[in-house]
């Protein structure tokens, strides 16, 4: 069965192969519809690329905002995948100088922070602005691998004109995306980029294979749980993460509302209180409400859940809560590293949809305050921020000439479309 992730089978003919696709191309981009031989998860990213308003002809890789030499370093040397580098050039690097390739790695943002390999293939590609601190989110870039790779969270291989703006058509790459082994949070992708020699399932598996290697490293490196400590992480899913005695435990959309909800309540609450703020159904019974707490008990294990009122027996350090300390303090940066996304973003429960408001408006805030260019972008080309008319005003204001059009189309269009 053909792998829907990977661009070439092994023995497919690339010439023939990059024949098809590039008048499959030339269809789309002249308002056609996507046909064969285009691989689903190309088609769905050409269809976010061109909602995003991805100009096909070029400028890939222009980011909202590129970061300086010296905010990059210091970028980097903060971000948790810097402590797997030494094992990327260890795995990467001699397949890369040998084939030729280069191996990329970005943030969760599709940010660029390494870029190394063949000295000839880095010249190329800087023609293209594939360098470190340029952004090559889907949003910015159009369908590429590391881009697509974050926007899906899957490994994926881009080959030749499945790629969506036209200047990244000759390359092929494979990237898979890396996750905090902890609390499961996206991190960023790896990535290989070359000529057609990586278009073959291998390609993908390596890459793959890589990616899973840094989150066993960074799983070995993290310190040892302190004893009795809890940690929730509800911040972009709908089923929240809970790690506790050294387990994981992932949680179905219910008791993920009710751990939010006991998280910011460490002194108790009453199940009469706490039935309001969960439920928007008045005919909606005490009993039933137990009934979802006994089994929340029975997943966590004997001594976590108290009652009378209902309580954690131990501190929760929520991620949420730690993003509404970090802007409390000032940190605006920090706390934008630390938001994962909307709270809970499924969930219609009273109390969190006005949690999760709030804290999207607080953060949201702080940066137009600000005036960031890159976390603006960061907000502005993130899938929660790409419809925030006042962000991308915010950020037209703040970015340089040449990368300000871009930005002001998409405020016309989100005027226009919330006018109306």
């Amino acid at each position: 069965m053909t792998d829907p992730w990977v661009a070439l089978e092994a023995g497919a003919d690339p010439a023939k192969r990059r024949g098809a696709l590039c008048r499959a191309y030339e269809s789309f981009a002249a308002g056609g519809r996507v046909e064969r031989p285009v691989r689903p998860v190309v088609a769905d990213s050409w269809r976010r690329s061109a909602r995003a308003r991805v100009c096909p002809e070029g400028g890939a890789g222009v980011p909202g905002a590129e970061l300086p030499d010296d905010e990059l370093a210091a970028y980097r040397d903060a971000h948790p995948l810097s402590r797997v580098m030494p094992l990327f050039r260890e795995l990467m690097g001699a397949y890369a100088m040998d084939g030729e390739h280069l191996m990329a790695v970005c943030d969760a943002h599709g940010r660029l922070l390494w870029v190394e390999g063949h000295r000839a293939t880095r010249l190329l590609a800087g023609r293209m602005n594939f360098v470190p601190g340029a952004r090559w989110a889907e949003g910015v870039a159009g369908t590429n691998a590391p881009g697509t790779a974050i926007a899906v969270d899957r490994p994926v291989q881009v080959f030749a004109a499945e790629h969506f703006q036209r200047p990244v058509h000759p390359w092929t790459c494979a990237a898979a995306p890396v996750h905090d082994p902890r609390t499961g949070r996206l991190l960023g992708a790896v990535d290989i980029t070359g000529g057609d020699r990586l278009a073959h399932p291998h390609s993908l598996a390596f890459v793959t294979a890589v990616a899973r290697a840094a989150e066993s490293q960074l799983a070995l490196d993290a310190p040892p749980p302190v004893a009795g400590s809890v940690r929730l992480s509800a911040l972009g899913r709908d089923e929240a993460l809970l790690l506790t005695a050294g387990r994981t435990v992932r949680l179905s959309p219910r008791h993920s509302e009710l751990l939010t909800l006991l998280a910011r309540r460490p002194e108790g609450i009453a199940g009469d209180e706490l039935l309001v703020e969960l439920y928007e159904e008045e005919s909606v019974t005490p009993v039933t409400l137990r009934a979802e707490l006994s089994r929340l008990r029975a997943l966590l294990g004997p001594g976590l859940l108290r009652s009378r009122p209902y309580r954690l027996a131990a501190p929760v350090d929520a991620d949420f809560t730690a993003v509404a300390r970090r802007l409390a303090s000032g940190a605006v940066t920090s706390a934008m590293r630390a938001y994962a996304g909307p709270l809970l973003p499924g969930s219609q429960a009273p109390t969190v949809v006005r949690l999760r408001r709030r804290l999207a408006d607080q953060l949201r805030a702080a940066l137009i305050a600000r005036g960031d260019p890159g976390l603006l972008a960061d907000w502005a080309y993130s899938p929660w921020g790409e419809d925030d008319l006042a962000v991308w005003r915010a950020l037209a204001a703040v970015l340089p000439g040449p990368q300000r059009p871009a930005a002001l189309a998409r405020v016309r269009e989100l005027d226009a479309w919330q006018g109306g």
